[in-house]
């Protein structure tokens, strides 16, 4: 027979150690944080020791989930998505003294603007995520087309493994951008340039 007190008291356990590692993670951002709210840290350089799976949940409409509860501040979020890692197909949330798995049903990040820039005479993508993430689109930062739950859908590359999921508006306005035609199979082709850079997408 389970011991109904036993489990709830381990459940409440589980939720206070979630809220500390958040919180202690979220003060470590705000400490560490000098000036520039996207500036990245230097994850890659970091060897921390894990310390087991977090009740968070990224679905892959974006919205991120903590306990069954949707996550508003947009702020709180914006400083979690710097710390999002990725290793061996899992996520985490990586601070120099620990690395906490989390749940990501897709991506863990969104862009909802696209435009055109121009750098040193020549024009490049420029994508946006929610989380204020700027990627220029070259060589290093790809856009490509993948399936989720039997739809196609674009992504684009940002850091260390870890992708954006194109909204469909920005899509459509990547497109104006773009030069669609048929192939010789009659699939249609978006065709982009960013720089030197040069891409068909199957869409």
């Amino acid at each position: 027979m389970v011991n109904q007190n036993n489990s709830t008291s381990d459940r409440n356990k589980s939720r206070a150690s979630d809220d500390k590692n958040l919180m202690s993670i979220a003060q470590y951002l705000k400490v560490a944080q000098l000036g520039h709210k996207r500036s990245i840290p230097p994850l890659e350089q970091w060897q921390p020791k894990h310390c087991g799976k977090m009740d968070l949940r990224i679905k892959a409409n974006g919205e991120w989930w903590h306990e069954g509860q949707l996550i508003r501040r947009k702020a709180l979020l914006d400083l979690f998505s710097r710390v999002l890692w990725k290793e061996s197909g899992k996520f985490y949330l990586k601070t120099p003294v620990e690395q906490i798995e989390i749940e990501v049903e897709d991506e863990p990040l969104l862009v909802n603007e696209v435009e055109q820039v121009e750098i040193e005479q020549k024009k490049y993508l420029q994508l946006t995520t929610t989380n204020q993430d700027v990627i220029i689109v070259d060589q290093e930062h790809l856009i490509f087309m993948r399936e989720f739950e039997g739809e196609v859908r674009p992504y684009v590359h940002v850091r260390f493994g870890i992708n954006a999921l194109i909204q469909r508006a920005a899509f459509f306005h990547l497109i104006e951008y773009g030069e669609l035609f048929e192939n010789a199979q009659g699939d249609t082709i978006l065709s982009l340039t960013s720089g030197d850079l040069h891409l068909q997408l199957g869409t």
